[in-house]
């Protein structure tokens, strides 16, 4: 099959067709044979196969260019859809989705300004709507499609920011002050408002690592996040939280932000969200509950699990993990539409103000991004084809199935499990008794990455209490109890292996 011809447009319909059904062909193909998620090949070898390459002479064929993706990538991808993939928050994908992906790939719409998407721009408006009226938040709320829980709690503490500075009647920050931790410097206000090293944002000990990333990105200074103590089920508590909103007011700081987590990414611990809505109102913090992970619960038997997040004044929701569509499909909403106008800028080649009055709906309006892919129209065909509570029983599936793991952890003796799951994850570890905690750590992250190299399962590794740990993420409804039991051998295999005389000697 010769490739000769590079756009698609009406002469080449045919062409874009034939070529697509061949690549199509070439995954599912892969996909119904794969026995294993992973080949276990290491990053030197594939790293030579890729170099290898020369660039600047093209094979010309189209047949000969998908050999060659079938030898540097599908040959060695990691499948998310194989039972024993049981790593990370990545999910298994809808097939309506995978069909919204070729269709907004093929038709390139870019959903900044109206006059480039025209319908795309209404769905993803719809979407919108839809997920605020799950989350309760109100009339006023609104929100927009974005890259993923990072990008979506960067903008969510930039609006938190900008709120902090509009309430506020501390004296205008120095230059110096302004440009604290970052390159670039603020916008000059002539309000008054509080300097960056003065806010002060709280997340929960076991939150997500973008928050301190968006607090440095923000320029609000090293000691901006103030890390909010857990409790055993790795909760952020309320008392601690109350505690350390009295020691910032006492000191002159501004409580800028609270980040609950519906679904921390270790432990699928949900914050207490009506406790800490009600310590938000009375500081006068901005509340953002990042529910990147639990945002599933929103068409889940269990959505009494996300009480109180319809106070927060902004939420993360990820559709790329439980509600599984392909990445990337992530939002930011927002309880009250104004905050928006913080990531407003008007262009007159792109955005002019002069449409924002006529009414015309440029989503750029109030996106950190100018180009943006339609990644809503997945999700629309999801609901559409398979409607929400059919993604509500997916993922209400890999819940019971985390329970029916937890009881297996629990009950055999060569392991410790952490806590019992609220979501989908499980954090676990190899613990025989009479061996050092030293000798454990080193058999906990041996058996992971030994059982990585064979390619027969993957699982993931953190750290608990300084202690290393192992991490199952279970977001496959077709994973199954005997699934994980076998893994559990696998990995009590590979530690015993490793510790040797250790072992015997504890025994």
């Amino acid at each position: 099959m010769t490739f000769t011809s590079p756009l698609l447009d009406a002469h080449t319909a045919e062409l874009y067709r034939s070529l697509v059904t061949a690549g199509v062909g070439r995954v599912a193909d892969r996909i119904a044979s794969v026995d294993r998620p992973f080949t276990g090949i290491a990053p030197d070898r594939l790293a030579e196969e890729v170099a290898a390459v020369d660039l600047d002479r093209p094979l010309g064929d189209a047949t000969a260019a998908l050999d060659e993706l079938e030898h540097l990538y599908l040959r060695d991808a990691v499948y998310f859809h194989h039972p024993r993939y049981l790593a990370h928050l990545n999910c298994p994908v809808a097939i309506p989705a995978l069909l919204g992906e070729a269709v907004l790939s093929a038709v390139n719409s870019s959903l900044d300004t109206w006059d480039q998407s025209a319908g795309g721009t209404l769905i993803e408006r719809r979407l919108i709507e839809w997920t605020a009226q799950r989350l309760g938040l109100g009339p006023a709320a609104d929100g927009v499609f974005t890259s993923g829980g990072t990008q979506s709690n960067l903008q969510a503490l930039l609006l938190a920011r900008e709120e902090a500075y509009a309430g506020t009647t501390l004296p205008l920050p120095t230059r110096e002050e302004a440009c604290a931790g970052t390159a670039l410097p603020l916008p000059a206000r002539e309000e008054t408002c509080a300097a960056p090293t003065r806010l002060r944002v709280f997340a929960s000990a076991c939150g997500h690592f973008s928050v301190v990333k968006a607090a440095r990105l923000l320029g609000l200074g090293e000691d901006a996040v103030v890390g909010v103590p857990c409790d055993r089920d790795r909760r952020m508590r309320p008392g601690a939280l109350a505690r350390e909103l009295d020691r910032c007011h006492r000191q002159g700081l501004v409580p800028m932000a609270v980040v609950a987590t519906a679904g921390t990414t270790d432990f699928g611990s949900i914050d207490p969200l009506p406790e800490i809505a009600e310590l938000c109102a009375a500081a006068g913090a901005w509340l953002h509950v990042d529910a990147a992970y639990g945002c599933g619960l929103l068409v889940s038997r269990r959505r009494h699990l996300l009480d109180g997040i319809e106070r927060a004044d902004s939420v993360t929701v990820d559709y790329h993990k439980s509600f599984f569509q392909p990445v990337s499909s992530s939002a930011v909403l927002v309880r009250d539409r104004a905050a928006l106008r913080h990531v407003t800028y008007h262009a007159d080649y792109l955005n002019p103000a002069r449409s924002a009055a006529q009414g015309i709906p440029n989503q750029v309006d109030k996106s950190l991004q100018t180009t943006r892919r339609f990644d809503a129209l997945k999700l629309w065909l999801t609901l559409r084809m398979m409607g929400a509570g059919g993604v509500g029983e997916l993922f209400d599936a890999v819940i019971d199935l985390a329970a029916e793991a937890w009881a297996l952890l629990h009950a055999d003796p060569r392991f410790e499990v952490v806590v019992r799951p609220r979501l989908s994850t499980l954090v676990f570890r190899y613990a025989p008794p009479g061996v050092s905690a030293g000798a454990l750590d080193r058999a906990n992250l041996r058996a992971a990455a030994a059982l990585s190299a064979s390619g027969a399962a993957a699982v993931a590794t953190t750290v608990v209490d300084g202690r290393h740990h192992l991490k199952f993420t279970l977001l496959n409804p077709r994973t199954t109890t005997g699934d994980i039991a076998a893994v559990l051998d696998l990995l009590a295999g590979h530690a015993r292996a490793y510790l040797g005389d250790d072992l015997a000697h504890a025994s």
